[in-house]
This record gives structure tokens, C-alpha cells and sequence, in this order.
């Protein structure tokens, strides 16, 4: 899958290709094991098991990331979560935001399908992983969903919250603790403020605030018929 950033680097801000082939979504990445069991049950009310392992790395299709501002969804029963996305190009790692968009009716049955089975909207703005890594712990990701004609905050956290990108790849790569050329990784959300709920768009935001800068994307989502 072919995607376009801009990576925001100041005064060497510059348009990015990326030819994505393999994608990995971190499950269950979170650091404190409090917050991890906090988010565990509170899938485990919508029917959602136990994960086998902490963290569970999921492999989806490639094809299912998205830069479009609208996807199309099966039924009104899937929601989005805030997530980092770091991937490699030319050796040097990049971060930028994307949403584990997910079908919650599917994900009591298999957590697997419910990913495969969703788009996953990516921002078309990026950062070197360099410029944030010193100070990853202090970046803090957002989302909103607009609710009852609202904005409403959705999700908020810092990334202490979650196991960095490093560690995750570290987990994931059995050859080593580095990304291939091509591959993405998205690397854990924080819990839903006022419980996992569908919504008609999804805002999502990763603030640093040391640099004082934001990566930010939007998208909308359109609801198919479920037909028996």
C-alpha cells in the first residue's frame, strides 16, 4: 500500500512516499499493567476474551490502510481508537497516527477478523522517530467522536501509558530490534472516556509538548446496511 506524509522536520519539512507491505497492529501494549487490565476488561463487556499473550501482535492487510477522510463500515457496531504508527523507510523510523478502527459485534468472536475486517484511516503528516524519541514519554494522544451534535473527548493519554515502539518491535522482530523496509506497526491506545461506542466520525491527535506541534487527522465514517 502506497502512502504520502509530510514529515514536519522544520526547516527540512518534506514529502514522504512509503510503500507499505506488511502491517502490524501491537495489541494489548499497555506499560502499566493496571491500565492494560482496565482496558482488558473493558472489551471483556462487549464479549471480548482474554488475550493469550501481553503484548499479541496481529498481522492485517496492508490494504486496509487508508489516507481517504471517509470509510465504510458493515452495521453501526465498530468504533476507532487513537494508536501511533511507526514505520521504516531508507533505515530511519517514522512516526505519524493512525486508527484501529474495529468491529466490536465480530471482535467477541475473533479479535483477529474484527481488525482484518476494517479500514484503518493513517494521517498524511509524519515526524522522524529521532526527534520525539527523547521525550516519547511526554507525547500525549487524543481523540474525539462527535456525539449527540457534540465533539466529545474520547480518549486522552500520555504514551508513558504504553510501551514504546522500541520495545514492541523488539517483541515482534525474532531477528532483531528493528522494522524491515516496508513494515508499519501500529503501538497501542489508551482506555475510551465513558466506554467503547460507535460514532459517525473520529478525530485523533498526537501532541508533543515539548516541540509544541501535532500530527491530526479526521475522518468520517459511512454505515452499510447489514442485510440477512
Amino acid at each position: 500500500m502506497k502512502l504520502s506524509f509530510q514529515v514536519d522536520a522544520g526547516a527540512k519539512s518534506r514529502q514522504l512516499e512509503v510503500n507499505v507491505d506488511s502491517f502490524i497492529v501491537a495489541g494489548w501494549a499497555g506499560r502499566d499493567l493496571a491500565a492494560t487490565e482496565h482496558h482488558i476488561e473493558e472489551l471483556a463487556k462487549l464479549g471480548v476474551a482474554r488475550p493469550s499473550a501481553i503484548p499479541l501482535y496481529y498481522r492485517v492487510a496492508e490494504n486496509q490502510l487508508t489516507q481517504a477522510a471517509r470509510i465504510q463500515v458493515l452495521g453501526a457496531h465498530s468504533s476507532g481508537e487513537v494508536e501511533t504508527l511507526v514505520f521504516m523507510v531508507d533505515g530511519e523510523m517514522y512516526v505519524s497516527l493512525t486508527s484501529d478502527h474495529t468491529d466490536r459485534k465480530l471482535e467477541s468472536a475473533s479479535v483477529a477478523l474484527s481488525k482484518q475486517l476494517c479500514a484503518k484511516p493513517v494521517a498524511v503528516t509524519a515526524w522522524r522517530f529521532a526527534d520525539v524519541a527523547d521525550h516519547w514519554d511526554d507525547l500525549v494522544i487524543r481523540s474525539y467522536i462527535r456525539e449527540n451534535g457534540s465533539e466529545v473527548l474520547y480518549q486522552e493519554g500520555a504514551l508513558n501509558a504504553l510501551r514504546t515502539p522500541t520495545d514492541l518491535i523488539a517483541g515482534y522482530c525474532a531477528s532483531g530490534a528493528t522494522l524491515s523496509e516496508g513494515a508499519a506497526m501500529s503501538c497501542g491506545t489508551v482506555g475510551a472516556i465513558g466506554g467503547i461506542r460507535p460514532a459517525p466520525s473520529f478525530s485523533m491527535e498526537l501532541f508533543d509538548p515539548r516541540l509544541k506541534r501535532s500530527l491530526r487527522h479526521r475522518y468520517a465514517i459511512d454505515v452499510l446496511p447489514e442485510i440477512a
